[in-house]
């Protein structure tokens, strides 16, 4: 029963994705009030949260109320000197991502928290363009700043993509991880998907509730890195 309904929710998730499909990927000057809207601190380190509506926290009443904010509370609650940063966009895929970083690098990222790839499995990207895709934005990641952290966030697409596809995707994550010696989460929405109370009316997105779980998979994690 958890495997059917952790299906529906990651079809719906990619599904709204499509919906999302032809939005444009950030401007300059988006990217640019993103980073402006950062207090500006050189004794802090800066965590860049960079992916698509998980990320962004779409459907939630505060953005702040996204994993990414959730964290935010965390570190500020054991009062470590960092900033954080979301930088998620509804809608995005890997060559989007691709696209777009360069501005968000404008200013220096100490721990780089990569989760993007869904949208791909729902347009059936081959598995080794996202591999790719998600390859280059850690090489632009690591160029600029080689002494970055990296934690990876590991997603799974449906089985109706076929099992070849669905294997292949989800073996991309911890192969990488491996390649590039990144931390690693293996799949971002483990004890939320497919739970209804969990999810907003959607069945797609976390609610508040359900997105300080997908917190606290990735904070497992990451609190080891910072």
């Amino acid at each position: 029963m958890y495997k059917f309904k952790l299906t529906f929710l990651l079809l719906a998730t990619l599904i709204f994705a499509a919906c999302n499909q032809n939005k444009k990927p950030a401007t300059d000057e988006e990217a640019k009030s993103i980073i402006a809207a950062q207090p500006d601190s050189t004794s802090s380190k800066t965590v860049l949260f960079f992916g698509d509506s998980l990320t962004a926290g779409y459907g939630l009443d505060d953005p702040s109320e996204a994993f990414p904010g959730v964290i935010k509370d965390k570190i500020d609650s054991l009062k470590l000197p960092s900033k954080v940063i979301n930088a998620g966009l509804s809608g995005e895929t890997t060559a989007g991502g691709n696209a777009r970083l360069d501005w968000l690098l404008k200013q220096k990222v100490d721990v780089f928290i990569l989760e993007l790839g869904a949208n791909d499995g729902l347009r059936g990207i081959p598995v080794n363009e996202t591999n790719k895709n998600l390859q280059s934005i850690i090489d632009k990641v690591k160029a600029k700043y080689p002494e970055v952290k990296i934690v990876l966030l590991g997603m799974q697409v449906p089985p109706n993509m076929g099992a070849d596809y669905v294997n292949k995707f989800k073996a991309i994550f911890p192969d990488l991880a491996a390649k590039n010696h990144t931390q690693l989460v293996p799949f971002l929405l483990q004890g939320v998907g497919g739970i209804p109370a969990l999810n907003q009316a959607d069945g797609i997105h976390p609610t508040a509730q359900g997105a300080k779980i997908v917190a606290n998979n990735v904070w497992g994690v990451l609190k080891g890195v910072l």
